[in-house]
């Protein structure tokens, strides 16, 4: 099979980052027109804005969902304001499970999630708007194990480790599975607290759908929010890290530009092809090698086969409505959505996400364009 995704390093603050290289080859993409039927959004408007008719007002554009690219989203809608003053962009980090709704709702403009759509989302929102719904991928990262731990500044975790904590069965820092794959290292005779998600998320998706992949027995499910057997609950990927650094002792699954902005330590975990592997933006691209892109863009590797892959990576899609009423926004969200695909690579990779590529940039953009 023809890669779809090769790593190039480049270095940005001496931090080796990784992209997307999605080759022409091999690409199963469909970028077959809307239904003439189309949607519309309802955060759209009914009238054209003064943009629209060229009289250079403000173009006002509202996203929500995802967390795990936020910081990314952040910094992407801020550079683009400063090079283009008439388009203002708020994001609101909320969580996939409260993007999904709101885009659902048409209370925004674009939604944004870690996970793509559900057919049940897709048939819901069909019914409503009359049209499927367009979900794109912006970037790609890894979910990792960031932890708290005194004295271990190298953890590695099996997976009879990580699986045994998530699923409660293992409770402390010194038990034999965990101490197993740490030769040399002291660690402490105390409870291990688990941290994850309390609410609707992305990240949580991702990282269960490794979970069930990885972890023998594992009952909990595939979904934005579980019932776990164990932990403590906090919002947001802000959430996640804020607890593991506030709580000696924590470990808690969180994405790789978090732990690594706030200065938390990450375990290198056991891939499928029983390597521990160190989370990088190197590794996690490595995940996404030989694969294919389908024709809805709703990639997802849940436990790459690559010896080399960090094993927990996900891409994340912005969600678009087929056609907007106000056409000074829907050019807007297309010459955003190009600008940051090409001009805001450079910030992708120092903050450590993984940029896509040109070709499946292309797509993306060709996709886009079909919007009315």
């Amino acid at each position: 099979m023809t890669s779809l995704l090769s790593f190039k390093s480049s270095f940005k603050r001496k931090t080796a980052v990784a992209t997307l290289a999605f080759l022409s080859a091999g690409l199963a993409v469909s970028c077959a027109p809307s239904s003439p039927d189309v949607a519309t959004s309802p955060a759209a408007g009914d009238a054209a804005s003064p943009a629209a008719a060229g009289s250079g007002g403000t173009v006002t554009l509202s996203g929500a969902g995802a967390s795990f690219p936020a910081p990314l989203y952040q910094r992407w809608f801020a550079d683009y304001n400063k090079q283009n003053p008439n388009t203002q962009i708020s994001y609101q980090s909320v969580g996939s499970g409260a993007g999904v709704e709101q885009f659902q709702a048409g209370t925004v403009d674009f939604g944004a999630s870690d996970a793509p759509l559900k057919d049940k989302d897709k048939e819901t929102f069909k019914a409503k708007y009359g049209a499927e719904p367009i979900q794109v991928p912006m970037t790609g990262g890894s979910v990792v194990f960031a932890y708290n731990l005194d004295g271990v500044d190298e953890l590695k975790l099996s997976r009879d480790a990580y699986c045994g904590i998530v699923k409660g069965e293992i409770t402390q820092w010194n038990d034999p599975a965990i101490a197993s794959a740490n030769s040399g290292v002291t660690l402490p005779d105390s409870k291990i607290n688990f941290v994850h998600r309390s609410d609707g998320s992305g990240t949580t998706f991702a990282f269960t759908n490794h979970l069930e992949t990885a972890c023998p027995n594992w009952t909990a499910g595939v979904n934005k929010s579980i019932e776990w057997a164990v932990g403590t609950g906090a919002k947001g990927n802000e959430g996640i890290t804020a607890q593991v650094q506030q709580t000696p002792g924590a470990i808690g699954y969180t994405e790789f530009s978090y732990a690594r902005e706030n200065g938390l330590k990450m375990a290198a975990i056991e891939n499928a092809s029983g390597k521990m592997i160190t989370p990088t933006p190197e590794s996690g691209a490595a995940a996404f090698e030989g694969e294919t892109v389908p024709a809805d863009f709703a990639l997802q590797v849940p436990d790459s086969k690559n010896a080399a892959a960090y094993p927990i990576s996900t891409l994340t899609w912005l969600l678009l409505y087929p056609e907007y009423k106000d056409a000074a926004k829907r050019e807007a969200l297309s010459s955003v959505i190009g600008w940051s695909l090409t001009d805001g690579k450079a910030s992708a990779t120092e903050l450590g996400y993984i940029p896509i590529e040109p070709s499946l940039a292309t797509k993306v953009n060709d996709r886009v364009a079909q919007i009315k």
